[in-house]
């Protein structure tokens, strides 16, 4: 059951808005491993607190990326993963010159669904799941 904790509000609105986004490198490649990884969970925590939203969870695996978010009512999923993919790629590239091997750090496509109070607990749960390689 849900209560009034369990919701946000912006500018007027109550919302519950949570996004799970799936996407991976250029040709699936498996560079998302050590201080890559552990570099790019410190990009996506960084501008999720500037954007003012809130990853549930997210899970960096050598050949994609889990990521499961709460955003306001004003932003859109391809905002949001455009933020996300852009700004990531410009500094792992920046910081790690091998992935400048890659034409690009991530494919232009990607998965996104949208998860309320009930499936957002299987999502959480699906994305922690061991089956996922740890870094």
């Amino acid at each position: 059951m849900l209560t009034q904790e369990d919701y946000n509000t912006h500018n007027h609105v109550k919302y519950l808005i949570n996004y799970h986004f799936v996407f991976i490198p250029k040709r699936r490649k498996k560079v998302l491993i050590g201080e890559v990884a552990t570099r790019a969970r410190q990009i996506f925590a960084e501008l999720a607190i500037e954007k003012n939203w809130d990853i549930l969870a997210l899970e960096v695996a050598p050949d994609h990326l889990h990521l499961f978010v709460s955003v306001k009512p004003t932003d859109t999923p391809h905002l949001v993963i455009k933020a996300f993919k852009g700004r990531s790629s410009y500094l792992l590239r920046k910081e790690f010159p091998v992935l400048l091997k890659l034409p690009s750090l991530w494919t232009s496509s990607y998965f996104v669904s949208t998860a309320g109070n009930i499936s957002s607990e299987a999502v959480r749960k699906y994305i922690e799941d061991p089956h996922h390689a740890s870094n």
